[in-house]
């Protein structure tokens, strides 16, 4: 390789790695705002009291009854998404990288962020967020309108199967985009559950993402990526235990639908289960919980769902299950990288 061409390389990751920085920088000084406003709002977390299958949630009620004492804001989530979207629109902003994912990632955001306010300002009205249907459907309708833009703007028809190669979709790649989107966005939200958790793993997933972006000449991407990476990494450093803030539904659908987005741009989405093998072990330990109870007359296979509840409700501290599934995550997140580079090269 010539000089002229580390020297390109060498300034292209460090402008990766500077927008990164820089989002990191913009969340540390919009925290104190944010925190300032919502313990002066009281943007506290209504406790959900029921289970996805509409009976009383006994077991979450006692692991969390304590920790909803303390008022713990929520919405937290917009100080990671502004910070991002501060970076991107000044620094990052390229109509074929990152026009869609800044664009999910805003979208989504705001399906959250109604969801948020409704569960704050309902919670004397015992309304705890939108209807599950009807923000499943404006989660989809982001997505929906994400797709189309990957297909007739980007003009992109099929999908990468490492080893066996490209995979002609033509317009179906459209409901392929808004199932992945989709069932990302809503995977991050449910692992959303304990201090730290999903903004530990979600930075680890979008750290290999920046990585495969890079690698792929991806670099305004790879941008993006790294901008969410130092975002998170600011909010993660007050959400861990004792959280000091929750990111919300604002947070986790952003993060999600943004996910499910890049694996899209990258060519990846097969890879995404395994980068977010975590995320995908929630959603289905939630699915397993509910076919179960359903199926077998209310009996269930684990004690509570999510499965970071089982283990909480099996006497696992919360702080030894979140370091040990962000373990997992940073596993699954270098074998997804391996799979990539193993698949490329053959």
């Amino acid at each position: 390789m010539s000089t002229l061409n580390v020297t390109v390389q060498t300034a292209t990751v460090v402008r990766i790695l500077g927008l990164g920085f820089l989002a990191f920088m913009v969340s540390m000084v919009l925290t104190p705002l944010y925190t300032t406003l919502a313990y002066r709002g009281q943007w506290w977390k209504k406790q959900r009291s029921t289970s996805v299958t509409g009976e009383v949630a006994k077991v979450f009620q006692k692991l969390h009854a304590e920790k909803h004492k303390r008022h713990i804001p929520t919405m937290a989530g917009l100080i990671f998404v502004a910070a991002v979207g501060i970076v991107t629109l000044l620094f990052n902003l390229e109509r074929t990288e990152t026009w869609l994912p800044i664009a999910a990632f805003a979208g989504a955001g705001l399906v959250g962020l109604i969801d948020d306010i409704i569960n704050i300002r309902g919670s004397g009205l015992g309304v705890a967020g939108l209807p599950s249907k009807l923000k499943l459907l404006l989660t989809t309708i982001v997505a929906l309108v994400g797709g189309l833009f990957f297909y007739f703007k980007l003009d992109v028809a099929s999908i990468h199967i490492p080893v066996y190669g490209s995979f002609h979709l033509g317009w179906l790649i459209v409901p392929l985009f808004v199932l992945v989107v989709v069932a990302t966005a809503n995977a991050v939200n449910i692992t959303d559950g304990l201090d730290g958790l999903a903004g530990g793993l979600c930075s680890i997933a979008f750290a290999m993402y920046a990585i495969i972006a890079f690698l792929e000449g991806r670099y305004g991407v790879a941008g993006f990526c790294m901008s969410i990476v130092g975002a998170l990494l600011s909010y993660t450093w007050f959400n861990i235990f004792p959280a000091r803030f929750f990111m919300g539904d604002v947070g986790s659908f952003a993060l999600g639908t943004a996910l499910g987005v890049v694996a899209m741009l990258t060519d990846t989405v097969v890879l995404l289960p395994l980068i977010g093998f975590v995320f995908l072990s929630e959603t289905g330990s939630v699915i397993l919980q509910v076919t179960s109870k359903k199926l077998r007359n209310g009996k269930k296979i684990f004690k509570s769902s999510p499965i970071h509840h089982h283990f909480e409700a099996s006497g696992w501290p919360e702080t030894k299950i979140t370091m040990r599934f962000w373990v997992i995550g940073q596993v699954v997140g270098v074998l997804g990288l391996i799979v990539f580079l193993v698949g490329r090269w053959l």
